[in-house]
């Protein structure tokens, strides 16, 4: 496939280069084709070899489908009181991503900001810094945000994502349900039942960037009403470039397997049993190579009551192990090798029910242990080296019907962590139905990110003993009175659908926080050892606007915009080594086109365009400009037969090469470059 798609791009007129005009003309030519022929075209073929059964939702399909990350129980879409936006199946698979970081893009109220061949910087309404902590990610339930950092190994995360089911986004604190680190947003990733991904799908191809990549999932039934499947898949992605054009040698391969078994049967028990592994090798620009390994196991037990009531039990262990060669820290320390285990256990109980007619009540607990392990390299050390964890979590919340029109959410969690103790997370929602399609929602929350393995005990020595006695025994350290860095969050939104060929959302939001990380110096000479502290305070507000157009029965388009504003600063009477810029790295404004055709002949085209303001990035004691830019992705799919789809994606086709992140004068920050895969999908 990796020749198929070099012979592409060579016999168009000009090689690689016209990629760019090729995409362009062929949207607009494939305007015209359909306009002159009658029908539609099918979309792409699915699980259940039905080549309609991955076609578009229509806009009211999408309004009333459920979702579950604002009241932690199915509720539709158009009714849930938060500003989210949902990626279904159909989207992803047409968007030609090939990562859920790449899958993610198709949240307008995201920043999504690629690093390198395998590192991505993900946030919601700010605070998208390279240890961007303030956004929870859910797999299936399982929390996936590591204690090191409080954030997400991106690279660390990935599925088939023809299994994967919708991505649901909250732009906004979702702490009462979910806990600690939901401050700015939730990504609750959800994939299919084995129920639903029956048979035999096997998925190959590769291209400039992703070199090769190919995957095999298998579902069954084991007994009667008991289904499962299993799946294996693996990937090569080339290297990135550095400003210079020079390869960025940090080339990136990964294998993945795992399984899950649903058992559905006609009583009201359901049981789910799944589990993932995944290894792989990671080269770094500063030299190297990064070693990453997790496994997971979950199970699940759901007894339904009735339509309105149930109770859930669930339980996963989670292993991470991470292999990572830290550079020499100029003179003051050599290179070696840091290596992190983390083990998570974790069990969560909640109950659904009816209070009375007008009461909605669902409560839970909730326990979480850690134990992480780490082998210090000279240049960065975490003390004690073994640290054992444990969370405990209760919550609460009513949705209270005032009128069959007007609707109250208020709750709260309480989480006991060993850092702070006690961390309450109360919210209170407004939702009023001004028709059966529009509806305006009003909220206020207090979320917390309460304090991570790198706040507390992180170390960064200075190994040389040349340099201690100017310097000290260490550049920066945790700091073991590190306390929760606090929001309080004001939100307001309208979503409707107008018409069969229109829906829309806005949301606004006005977020004041408090204690946020700040590094301080020390009243020595040369000011050492840097220490942790909550010496920063800010605002931020803003606003998401996203919306759909049904222009003809075969075509769809999609816009999105941002704003944010953000306005952090020290506290008075305090210092802050890098003046209150080091949690912040984001852009003000982003723009998103999509438009999506089903042609005739069985044919797909899709393309989205973005537009990322300019962002400042820290460097040390200066700010640095990433600048804005312009991109666009296409993909083009024939469902050749019943069982076999074709496509050919681009990616990133405007620029030969851009910044989306990093330093602009590091040498050793990295461009991300135009791009193509094509892909070979068969499903029995």
């Amino acid at each position: 496939m990796t020749t198929f798609i070099k012979v592409i791009m060579e016999i168009l007129p000009g090689g690689r280069h016209t990629i760019i005009p090729f995409a362009i003309v062929s949207l607009v030519l494939s305007s015209n084709l359909a306009f002159a022929q009658s029908g539609t075209g099918a979309a792409t073929g699915s699980d259940t070899n039905s080549p309609q059964a991955l076609k578009q939702l229509s806009l009211e399909q999408l309004m009333d489908m459920d979702v579950t990350s604002v009241a932690r129980e199915p509720e539709p879409y158009k009714d849930a009181p938060a500003a989210l936006q949902v990626i279904t199946s159909d989207e992803i698979d047409r968007s030609g991503a090939s990562s859920i970081p790449e899958a993610l893009r198709l949240a307008d109220n995201l920043d999504i900001a690629q690093k390198s061949s395998h590192d991505w910087a993900i946030s919601a309404r700010g605070f998208n810094t390279s240890l961007a902590n303030k956004l929870l990610v859910l797999v299936d339930g399982r929390t996936v945000y590591t204690p090191l950092f409080a954030g997400v190994s991106w690279d660390e995360q990935d599925y088939i994502l023809a299994d994967i089911d919708r991505i649901e986004v909250i732009s906004g604190p979702g702490g009462t349900l979910w806990g600690a680190n939901a401050v700015n947003g939730v990504i609750n990733i959800t994939t299919k039942s084995a129920q639903d991904t029956q048979g035999l799908l096997v998925d190959g191809g590769g291209g400039s960037e992703l070199r090769d990549f190919g995957a095999a999932r298998f579902g069954g039934v084991l007994a009667s009403n008991v289904y499962y499947r299993i799946y294996g898949k693996y990937f090569d992605r080339n290297s990135e470039v550095l400003p210079n054009g020079n390869s960025a040698n940090d080339s990136w391969n990964m294998g993945q397997g795992g399984f899950r078994i649903d058992d559905v049967p006609l009583s009201p028990n359901t049981y789910t049993l799944q589990g993932d592994f995944n290894a792989g090798h990671e080269y770094v620009v500063s030299g190297g190579r990064a070693n990453v390994a997790d496994g997971n196991l979950l199970g699940r037990w759901t007894h339904t009551f009735s339509d309105d009531s149930d109770i859930q039990l669930q339980s996963y262990f989670y292993r991470t192990h991470l292999v990572d060669p830290i550079p020499a820290d100029a003179t003051l320390a050599p290179a070696g090798i840091l290596i992190d285990d983390l083990d998570t256990f974790d069990l969560d109980f909640q109950h659904r029910l009816h209070l009375g007619t007008r009461n909605n009540f669902i409560w839970g607990m909730g326990y979480r242990r850690t134990h992480e392990t780490d082998q210090n390299a000279p240049a960065v050390a975490f003390n004690p080296p073994d640290l054992d964890q444990n969370l405990y979590s209760f919550f609460l919340q009513d949705e209270l019907m005032l009128l069959s029109n007007l609707h109250l959410t208020f709750g709260t969690k309480v989480e006991h962590n060993d850092y702070t103790g006690f961390e309450e997370e109360p919210s209170g929602r407004l939702e009023w139905d001004i028709t059966k399609k529009q509806m305006v929602w009003v909220a206020v929350s207090r979320a917390v990110r309460m304090p991570s393995r790198v706040d507390e005990s992180e170390d960064l020595p200075i190994a040389n003993p040349a340099f201690r006695p100017f310097f000290g025994p260490s550049l920066l350290v945790g700091n073991s009175n590190f306390v929760s860095e606090t929001l309080i969050a004001l939100e307001a939104g309208y979503r409707a659908e107008l018409g069969q060929k229109i829906s829309g959302s806005v949301s606004i939001f006005y977020n004041l926080y408090n204690d946020i990380r700040s590094t301080s110096t020390s009243p020595t000479a040369f000011g050492t050892p840097l220490i942790f502290e909550n010496y920063l305070k800010g605002e931020t507000y803003g606003a998401e606007l996203a919306g759909d157009y049904q222009m003809l029965t075969w075509w769809r388009l999609h816009a999105g915009y941002d704003l944010l504003k953000e306005n952090i600063y020290v506290k008075s009477g305090e210092t802050d080594f890098n003046g209150g810029h080091n949690e912040t790295a984001d852009p003000q404004q982003q723009v998103f086109l999509r438009s999506s055709m089903d042609l005739p002949a069985n044919v797909q085209l899709d393309a989205a365009l973005r537009w990322i303001d300019s962002l400042s990035i820290n460097n040390g004691s200066a700010l640095e400009t990433v600048p804005s830019y312009f991109e666009l992705d296409t993909r083009l799919g024939w469902q050749m037969t019943k069982n076999i789809e074709v496509s050919v994606v681009g990616q990133n086709l405007l620029h030969a090469q851009h910044q989306e992140y990093g330093y602009p004068t590091s040498a050793t920050t990295e461009d991300i470059v135009r791009s193509g895969y094509g892909e070979v999908t068969c499903r029995f």
